[in-house]
């Protein structure tokens, strides 16, 4: 009698016992979520930012034509989603340990909101709209092939979408990264760092660009040799051997290598404080973990600081300021010492919670950025604009039309595409591991893993797209 009248009791506690589990659990999640929030509002911010530099914010301040000459919200947008993205992305690759799973979550979470983007865009704008340009420049294969891969600001294609220029920065650094884990280098970031800021002070001005010419024939040579290539780097990292897997990262971060140095459409010194700025963000994720010291940090991170501002003021002048689009180097100087600030004022704040809205703005920022572009140069004729409205209240009215707009489109975007395709991305990812298992003491998945538990890494951000 006595045994049975236990059970009610063993059973209450173990309800109790899995209330308590599902507690620490939320309040894990919600502590891993509160820490993570100030990458989300960075992105939210940054993606606003590119946003309203793109719909000319400016233009319709009283004192927008002083902001312009000091300030490039466009810069500043760019370099914060830049910062963002080094200090994230090596950090994803580490945590998981393994090259394919990365590749294959990298692929489904860009490839699909693009591809979207692209039909978006193809259907919505007419043909002499220059914010579009695939199937538009009468070299369809061309800029199809060279767009596929992404690297078609280095490979003197025009972008198929204005505002995908900077995609081929992150493909890059993706290249670099991964190239680096299998060789065991990736604990470097403070050399890669101060490397191409160094490159950027003393040949910032004076490396070739463009090295592989401008005509169809040597651009088209050019693409179908880095398409080769591409394919070839995939192919073997998705393999799941080590040494495959070891080629292929090598591959592509060659390519990246060579094309960056010698192909950027982007003035050279740009182009090479786009890298250091991304392996400075590395930097502060490594120090930050207890993976470098501190103060290398710190020493890092300023002399970055410094060179790109340095850069700024002596090769964003005498008509290189057409190339990065800016106002001149006052403009370049203030928006990338405007963007460090931010993000150190937001690690700062890390500890912290940050407002919904901008943590939320950050989980649509890559839908944000693929369509405001297409939204502005939609609905801005529908609305007779151009020209600007002039009335303080129409200037209002016109930005809040815009903004609705766009934030609605990109949640959309974001609900239909990105999501589910993410999804899916995890269930290819499955199947690929039953139809080609790795072997269990793959080197590359045995370099050893220092940094956060995986329930505090967010998910990657994307690329700040600027249109050029």
């Amino acid at each position: 009698m006595g045994r049975w009248a236990t059970v009610p009791a063993v059973k209450k506690i173990r309800q109790l016992s899995a209330r308590r589990v599902r507690r620490t659990e939320r309040s894990r999640a919600g502590g891993a979520a509160a820490r993570l929030g100030w990458l989300d509002a960075l992105r939210g911010v940054a993606a606003l930012m590119v946003a309203m530099h793109h719909f000319g914010i400016l233009e319709l301040l009283p004192f927008g034509g002083a902001v312009w000459a000091h300030f490039d919200l466009g810069l500043y947008g760019v370099m914060v989603f830049f910062l963002v993205s080094g200090y994230i992305i090596p950090a994803s690759l580490e945590r998981r340990g393994d090259v394919r799973a990365f590749w294959v979550g990298r692929v489904f979470r860009i490839y699909p909101a693009l591809i979207a983007a692209y039909v978006v865009a193809i259907l919505m704008l007419p043909a002499g709209d220059g914010s579009v340009a695939l199937f538009r420049t009468g070299h369809d294969l061309i800029s199809l092939t060279a767009n596929a891969t992404m690297l078609q600001d280095m490979l003197n294609v025009v972008n198929g979408m204005g505002v995908a220029w900077t995609l081929t920065y992150e493909m890059v650094f993706y290249f670099l990264v991964t190239g680096l884990f299998t060789l065991g280098w990736h604990k470097r970031s403070s050399v890669f760092a101060v490397g191409f800021a160094a490159v950027g002070l003393v040949f910032g001005g004076t490396l070739a660009a463009d090295v592989f010419g401008h005509d169809v024939g040597s651009t088209r040579h050019l693409v179908l040799a880095a398409a080769l290539i591409v394919l070839m780097g995939f192919v073997c990292m998705l393999s799941g051997n080590p040494a495959l897997t070891r080629l292929g990262a090598l591959l592509l971060g060659g390519l990246g290598t060579v094309l960056l140095f010698t192909n950027s459409r982007a003035p050279v010194f740009e182009t090479l404080m786009i890298f250091a700025t991304m392996f400075a963000g590395t930097v502060l994720y490594r120090a930050e973990h207890g993976q470098i010291d501190r103060m290398q940090a710190w020493l890092v991170c300023g002399f970055v600081v410094v060179s790109g501002v340095a850069i700024g003021w002596m090769y964003n002048r005498n008509g290189m300021e057409q190339g990065t689009w800016t106002s001149g180097w006052v403009a370049w100087c203030v928006s990338y010492a405007g963007a460090w600030a931010t993000f150190l004022g937001a690690m700062a704040l890390r500890k912290r919670r940050f407002p919904k809205v901008l943590t939320w703005l950050g989980a649509v920022s890559f839908s944000l950025y693929l369509l405001h572009v297409h939204v502005l140069h939609t609905i801005g004729p529908l609305v007779g604009v151009p020209p600007r409205p002039t009335a303080t209240g129409a200037k209002v009215l016109w930005g809040a039309e815009f903004l609705t707009v766009a934030l609605v489109a990109s949640y959309l975007l974001y609900r239909l595409v990105e999501l589910p395709f993410q999804k899916l991305g995890r269930k290819a990812l499955r199947t690929l591991e039953r139809v080609l298992p790795a072997p269990s003491a793959a080197p590359v998945q045995g370099v050893p893993v220092q940094g956060v538990p995986a329930q505090e890494v967010p998910a990657e951000p994307e690329a700040a797209a600027v249109t050029r």
